[in-house]
C-alpha cells in the first residue's frame, strides 16, 4: 500500500480549488500529467480521453461564452483550464492500442453500434477524466474540475467537425488554500457498499 501522504495527497486531503496563485505552469508538467494518466485502465484499451489545455488569452476569450456565470472569473484567472473531451471515434486508434485483437474496432463500427461507441467513448473517457485530476494532484498541482458550462457551444469552438466531445473542464494551477471551503461530509461504508 502507497504511504498516508501520497493517499492525502492524491484524494484524502486533496480539494477541488476555485481560486489558483498566480504562478504558472508549464507545458513540462502538462505533459507529465498525461504521463501518469494514460496509464489508467479503459475497456479494450480504448482511451477515449482527448485534452485541449487552454492557456493562452486568446484561448480563454474562445471559452468564456460557454461558461456559466459562476466559473467565469475563476476559469478566466486559472492559470490552465482542460477541456477534457472524448474521442467518438476512438476504436480507430484500437488496431494500435489493442494490437492482440484486429477485430476489436468492428464492435463499434456498423448499424446500430453508435450508441455503443457512444457509451464507451463517454464511460472511459470520464474514468480517464478522474486518473487526470489525481495526476494533476501527483505533480504538485492543484485541481478544479466543473461541469458548469455548454458543452455545445465548446464543442462548436473547440471540437468544430464533431468528432471529439466535451465532458468537464478543469481549471489546473497553484491552489490558494486560504481560499478553500470547508470540505464537506463523505458517505460512509455502510451508505454505498454492501456485500452479496
Amino acid at each position: 500500500m502507497i504511504d498516508a501522504k501520497s493517499l492525502d495527497t492524491i484524494l484524502r486531503g486533496a480539494r477541488t480549488h476555485n481560486v489558483f496563485q498566480d504562478k504558472p505552469v508549464n507545458e513540462e508538467q502538462l505533459r507529465q500529467i498525461h504521463e501518469i494518466m494514460k496509464y489508467g485502465p479503459t475497456s479494450q484499451n480504448s482511451q477515449p480521453c482527448r485534452i485541449v489545455f487552454v492557456r493562452t488569452g486568446e484561448g480563454k476569450e474562445k471559452l468564456k461564452p460557454a461558461l456559466s456565470p459562476g466559473n467565469l472569473d475563476k476559469t478566466m484567472a486559472a492559470p490552465v483550464t482542460a477541456i477534457i473531451a472524448y474521442d467518438s471515434q476512438f476504436y480507430e486508434h484500437l488496431p494500435r492500442t489493442f494490437p492482440h485483437n484486429l477485430a476489436a474496432k468492428d464492435n463499434y463500427i456498423g448499424e446500430g453500434k453508435e450508441e455503443v461507441a457512444l457509451r464507451t467513448a463517454f464511460r472511459n473517457g470520464t474514468l480517464q477524466g478522474a486518473y487526470f485530476i489525481i495526476a494533476v494532484r501527483a505533480v504538485g498541482l492543484d485541481a478544479g474540475a466543473m461541469s458548469g458550462f455548454n458543452n455545445a457551444v465548446v464543442d462548436q469552438a473547440f471540437f468544430p467537425d464533431g468528432r471529439f466531445k466535451s465532458n468537464f473542464l478543469c481549471n489546473i494551477g497553484y491552489g490558494d488554500h486560504s481560499k478553500l471551503f470547508n470540505q464537506n461530509p463523505r458517505l460512509g461504508f455502510e451508505d454505498v457498499c454492501s456485500f452479496a
